[in-house]
């Protein structure tokens, strides 16, 4: 295992992998920023079907002219299918919790991952976790509750959601560096495109059988007429999940889960930016601490 290790190392491209990562975690803010905005027009297996039918040409557009060899069955197909489910299930965890929760509380709840992609770098690929390991767990659970604050009997279930994509989105990254290494990025992104319309497709067929009282919010309500503006929204959430799901194969294939997933953290601070200029969330003086605390256990992370 530590050769291995020392092989991946040795493969590394960690200039490439910072960048790119930077570049995709502020697309993606600014994607979940205007998701935020039309979860009150969309339902969230529209925006899934249709932003997803918008990429597909363009990565196989992409394919055919830089990869056309690349145009078959991929190999570890089992390894690709399951990645590609679980970053859905990351995404459905995520933005069910946009409606509910401020822009940058949902976003430092979910940038818990860089600890989680600790842990599982410890639990999967044999990665020791140092003191300081340990204690970036500990502040970036301490941030989680400053942010969060949770209280006996009012809790918000919602807050729970992002906490849950970042551990699935963890182990995804996690599989993405021990399994799908040697996949091109665009079959990457391709597959979890092609899962974004399977499983839309099919939870939005399901929705007609509920009862009409059921039919309703972000997450089962029917589909929305759309205009121009609609499309136009569509559009830029294609461009958003191409970058995001192409960069994010890039950097974690060309760098340690630890420390891409420290650099991850931008988007905390992205997320704050699009929620003052958007939303007017103006974080309180806890909720800043708590954020300090999370970047801090994300810089311990990459340090140890």
């Amino acid at each position: 295992m530590q050769q291995a290790n020392s092989h991946d190392r040795h493969l590394d491209n960690i200039p490439l992998a910072v960048g790119v990562i930077i570049l995709t975690v502020l697309a993606l803010s600014l994607g979940d920023a205007l998701i935020k905005m039309s979860s009150g027009s969309f339902v969230i297996w529209q925006i899934f079907v249709i932003r997803s039918m918008i990429a597909i040409p363009v990565l196989l557009l992409i394919l055919i002219m830089a990869a056309p060899d690349t145009l078959r069955m991929p190999d570890d197909l089992v390894w690709i299918i399951l990645r590609s489910l679980m970053l859905v299930a990351m995404w459905v965890c995520y933005y069910v919790s946009l409606p509910k929760l401020t822009l940058s509380a949902a976003a430092a709840a979910y940038y818990t991952l860089p600890i989680f992609i600790t842990l599982f770098s410890a639990l999967f690929i044999g990665s020791k976790i140092s003191q300081k390991g340990w204690l970036a767990v500990f502040a970036g659970f301490s941030g989680v509750v400053l942010i969060l604050r949770p209280k006996a009997g009012d809790f918000n279930a919602y807050a729970v959601l992002p906490l849950a994509s970042a551990m699935l989105y963890a182990a995804a990254m996690i599989l993405t560096r021990t399994r799908c290494r040697n996949q091109h990025p665009v079959i990457l992104s391709l597959a979890l495109n092609a899962a974004f319309v399977i499983v839309g497709v099919a939870a939005a067929s399901l929705i007609p059988l509920l009862p009409d009282t059921a039919r309703q919010g972000f997450l089962l309500a029917p589909w929305a007429a759309m205009g121009w503006s609609e499309w136009i929204s569509m559009m830029l959430l294609a461009g958003v999940i191409l970058t995001g799901s192409i960069g994010a194969a890039i950097a974690y294939q060309n760098g340690p889960p630890a420390m891409i997933g420290a650099f991850d953290f931008a988007y905390v601070g992205f997320a704050v930016i699009w929620g003052i200029v958007f939303f007017a969330e103006v974080p309180d003086t806890s909720s800043v601490l708590g954020i300090g605390l999370i970047v801090s256990a994300g810089i311990l992370s990459l340090r140890q």
